[in-house]
């Protein structure tokens, strides 16, 4: 293509895109008017106004986050035929609808995509745009279906030069989305039809999390219906790691998403403090199930010596055969601990009160009486609800249980994890200092304890004297509105209707819960949800899975991760291990090889730490080089502050975002766990002889180190520098500047990195 005929087209393409930008506008007044009408009321019920307010409002956040990249590229048909792709989809109001532009994730868009010069998808073209706010910079053209073609030799070298300008750029606050540049490896894996569990594993920088986002992305557009209601979960490491990702979704127009670490899985608990390994792996693993079980039984007591109870003038014990048979019993119902008290109580209740009448009825009262005898039962029954010694009795014998006091208590106490049958190694001093490792245990005791039924009712009291006291405010505000009819405009007058009542003015403070989605799911423990995405899945727990498996009843999972890089003694070693038991047959596995994060020059480093301590995986292949050698230097402890502060002193400088990673305890780093996930352009690495110190898990933690970089690695060592380590340039090197494209560097396949 000449200059001028591509100057032609790229004067019609920001023609067309401005166009885009207009409708955009157009449909944003349109949805703002509409949103603000419901909110004034159009005589529908309260209900119906606030579904139609959520709607618009959804529709207003789908729109609003347009505006950036609203229009990435264009799909030439063999026919002659244009579409325009691009992050939501728009349409021509005025000519049947017909789309002006395609939302990426339709089935129409899939050959931006997929198309190759081999399988074109019956397409003839691709072009990508190069945008900058709302305008349209550049463009690049790649044609299909002709293999060989001078033409298409072109435009596959600008496609290339794109990739390492994207894979290459300085990275910023949060993750990117892809929506503009996935490859079709990537594609695949988002668009894949399966309801079971998809479980996404690849090495560092192979994109595995964008890809799963993108899924959920995809899976909503597409069965929006059946998820918005109970909306998806999303599970990360560590909250740094959600910060980062966390625009990725709503970037692509998705706000029905919770984000949690597996420490916020019980509402409301506050995760202090860190286990051993050894307890860890004690705690995560489904043995501790019997645990729980043998430390509950424990609580449901027989007496030692028979407890006093005075009722109905005469003194009555309850004994342990009395004891045994109501445990018995409430065992047997199947009911959890809290719930199966009930049976307690009556068995021994009925107990007492035969004892009581037949001692108190003697000579006047015989069980041919039936009425007689059902009466003074019934008294000898109040009288015993009042009774603080049977309520003592009920607490020492079958008490009333919350999760956090139970399990609190069983680590405090060397006796109780004794007679549980656990490991010693559980206890600790401060019971409910909590540790993530104690998040299934505690939400495993809420279905094993159950409910207090007299919490339950005091908050349904609790409810009711609320709702009393809003129909008491609602009776205020129809008092202030009996104006005369006819002085009303009609605005005011449909108003007079919908607060026609006092009580459907309650009811709607109380039952229309005015949060979001988002908002409501976090806070509730029993929510379920329609779709759960796990990324570092290879850290959970098999109690961790047990907790999110209640999550999601449908078990619809996408699964993230990558073995080589556990460090949790209780996490997967094998994903068949971990998920046959609770998804049999219904899990399908995907690899990621490619690495577009990491330089070749990094990727060799850390390459060599996986091939000594997880010798059976193979590292991703990088698609780029970067033309600096990772370094390292030897430090004594007094020089390490100062060699610190010239890295970010020198990083300052860079454009790009950089970060020192260290073992714990050692000043101005970050340990290495709270880095998965994350990149940065530059990572100085201190005492990695430390971090190897560790074991397996240390090699597992410095590998996770070594692949946090996407331009530039240091190294500063205390001690020797592991031989592991040997393929760092001498500690005479000084590195140089990354540059931003190597000119060996062309890299295979489309990526949006």
């Amino acid at each position: 293509m000449s200059n001028l005929a591509y100057d032609d087209e790229l004067r019609a393409e920001r023609s067309y895109v401005a166009g885009l930008y207009a409708r955009l506008d157009a449909e944003r007044t349109r949805v703002k008017r509409e949103y603000e009408t419901a909110l004034r009321g159009n005589g529908e019920t309260p209900m119906e106004r606030d579904v139609e307010v959520r709607a618009l409002a959804n529709e207003m956040k789908r729109l609003n986050v347009a505006d950036n990249g609203l229009c990435f590229g264009r799909l030439d048909s063999m026919s002659g035929e244009h579409s325009y792709v691009g992050r939501i989809g728009l349409f021509d109001t005025e000519n049947d609808y017909q789309p002006v532009l395609l939302d990426w994730r339709a089935p129409a868009a899939r050959p931006f995509y997929v198309a190759t010069a081999v399988n074109p998808e019956n397409m003839r073209r691709r072009r990508q745009f190069h945008t900058r706010g709302r305008q349209v910079v550049d463009f690049t053209d790649e044609v299909l279906g002709r293999p060989g073609d001078a033409e298409r030799g072109d435009s596959a070298l600008h496609g290339d030069a794109a990739l390492l300008a994207a894979v290459s750029a300085p990275r910023g606050d949060g993750m990117r989305d892809i929506v503009s540049t996935i490859q079709a490896e990537q594609d695949e894996i988002i668009r894949l039809d399966h309801s079971g569990v998809l479980v996404i594993e690849g090495g560092p920088g192979t994109g595995k999390t964008v890809v799963a986002l993108h899924r959920v992305a995809y899976l909503l557009y597409t069965h929006r219906e059946r998820m918005a209601r109970h909306g998806v979960l999303v599970i990360g490491p560590n909250p740094a790691f959600l910060h980062h990702i966390s625009r990725v979704l709503p970037s692509l127009g998705e706000s029905d998403v919770v984000f949690m670490t597996p420490g916020d899985l019980v509402p409301g608990l506050r995760v202090t403090a860190e286990d051993t390994p050894d307890v860890a792996r004690c705690k995560g693993s489904l043995a501790i199930l019997d645990v729980l079980a043998a430390a509950i039984a424990d609580r449901q007591r027989l007496p030692e010596q028979p407890l006093p109870i005075d009722l109905g003038g005469v003194t009555l014990r309850i004994d342990a055969e009395m004891a045994e048979w109501a445990r018995e019993e409430a065992r047997a119902s199947g009911q959890s601990h809290n719930e199966a008290r009930a049976v307690f109580t009556e068995i021994v209740t009925y107990v007492l009160t035969e004892r009581a009448i037949a001692r108190i009825g003697r000579g006047w009262l015989t069980r041919k009486d039936r009425n007689g005898w059902e009466r003074l039962r019934a008294e000898l029954t109040a009288e015993l609800a009042g009774n603080d010694a049977f309520t003592a009795a009920l607490d020492e014998l079958w008490p009333i249980l919350t999760p956090e006091t139970f399990l609190a208590e069983l680590y405090e106490s060397p006796e109780r994890l004794r007679a549980a049958g656990a490991t010693p190694a559980l206890w600790r001093a401060d019971g409910d200092a909590w540790t993530v490792p104690d998040v299934p245990l505690l939400d495993e005791l809420v279905d094993l304890l159950g409910r207090d039924t007299a919490v339950d009712k005091a908050a349904e009291q609790a409810v009711e004297r609320e709702r009393q006291a809003e129909a008491s405010y609602a009776d205020g505000v129809l008092g202030m509105l009996k104006l005369d009819r006819e002085e009303m405009d009609e605005d005011i007058g449909l108003a007079a209707e919908n607060l026609l009542y006092a009580e459907d003015l309650s009811d709607r403070f109380v039952e229309h819960d005015t949060r979001d989605l988002a908002e409501r799911a976090a806070a509730d423990r029993d929510w379920t949800y329609r779709h759960v995405v796990v990324d570092e899945a290879q850290e959970l727990s098999e109690m961790d899975w047990r907790v999110l498996m209640r999550r999601c009843p449908s078990r619809s999972f996408t699964v993230v991760g990558d073995l080589a890089q556990r460090r949790s003694a209780a996490g997967a070693t094998s994903w068949r291990d971990m998920l046959e038991r609770y998804v049999p047959g219904r899990w399908a596995y995907r690899p990621l090889t490619v690495n577009y994060r990491t330089p070749t020059e990094i990727m060799s480093v850390a390459a060599a730490l996986l091939a000594e301590f997880a010798p059976d995986i193979e590292p991703p292949d990088s698609v780029r080089v970067c033309g600096v050698q990772p370094w390292s230097r030897q430090v004594t402890r007094d020089d390490l502050p100062a060699a610190i502060e010239d890295f970010v002193r020198d990083e300052a400088d860079r454009e790009g975002t950089s970060v020192v990673i260290g073992p714990p305890g050692v000043p101005g780093t970050v340990p290495p766990s709270e880095t998965k996930g994350l990149e940065f352009d530059a990572v100085l690495i201190v005492a990695p002889e430390r971090i190897l110190a560790d074991g397996q898990r240390g090699a597992a933690e410095l590998y996770v180190a070594l692949t946090r970089a996407t331009q530039r690695l240091g190294v500063l060592h205390l001690g020797p520098l592991p031989q592991v380590l040997g393929g760092l340039a001498d500690a005479g090197t000084t590195p140089r500047p990354c540059p931003r494209l190597a000119p060996d560097s062309q890299g295979g396949g489309r990526s949006g990195w």
